[in-house]
């Protein structure tokens, strides 16, 4: 049984009401994660909020965690796309400092994909993705393999993120602001990976 992230997502549909309930379905299962953690959602809440019926959801996927899968591909995809471009521009810092912003914004819904029980799925979702992104930079260090670099900023940055999570209780990233989070992740993580120390630029602008 393919147990990855990539295992777990659904065909996307073709027909326009399949698309319509589908869209429905992720829709509502954002909006009910950012009011209560995913573990303690039913499929009969998800339904209730997209407007769809019970069998609907077993047409389009087997388990609330396939519908999680579909949603987490997107948003990591989105959260990549907004940090990887500028990681390699004058300053990370401003990069770092946008990925701790989004993620305490979205504080229930990260929780649940870097700290649920599909973590382990998510986290090679995200390394994939990172890799994927960043096969055409070039490397920083002559010394560093540049996708070792990624593996490891990757899965330290899931790390450092979860462990924020995790301090809030069921308040996720209550404890520690975002400027807090990025100074550390890119003072331990992104800083020693391109060599970028201009996080003091950033404080005083």
């Amino acid at each position: 049984m393919d147990t990855s992230l990539t295992g777990l997502k659904r065909e996307a549909p073709t027909d326009a009401r399949q698309v319509r309930s589908r869209h429905a379905l992720t829709s509502a299962l954002l909006a009910l994660l950012e009011e209560k953690p995913f573990d303690q959602l039913t499929i009969r809440e998800i339904t209730a909020r997209a407007g769809t019926g019970y069998a609907t959801f077993f047409r389009h996927y087997p388990t609330k965690e396939a519908l999680l899968a579909d949603v987490a591909a997107h948003e990591i995809e989105d959260l990549l796309g907004r940090t990887i471009p500028i990681l390699y521009a004058a300053n990370s810092y401003e990069s770092t400092l946008e990925l701790c912003r989004h993620v305490h914004a979205h504080a229930l819904l990260w929780s649940a994909l870097l700290t649920g029980g599909a973590a382990g799925i998510v986290r090679e979702e995200f390394i994939r993705q990172a890799l994927g992104l960043a096969a055409d930079t070039q490397p920083r260090h002559p010394w560093l393999p540049s996708d070792l670099g990624t593996i490891h900023g990757t899965g330290a940055t899931i790390d450092i993120l979860a462990w924020w999570l995790a301090q809030g209780g069921d308040r996720p990233a209550s404890r520690h602001s975002p400027e807090e989070v990025a100074t550390i992740l890119h003072r331990l993580v992104i800083a020693p990976l391109v060599g970028d120390t201009l996080e003091r630029q950033t404080a005083r602008a």
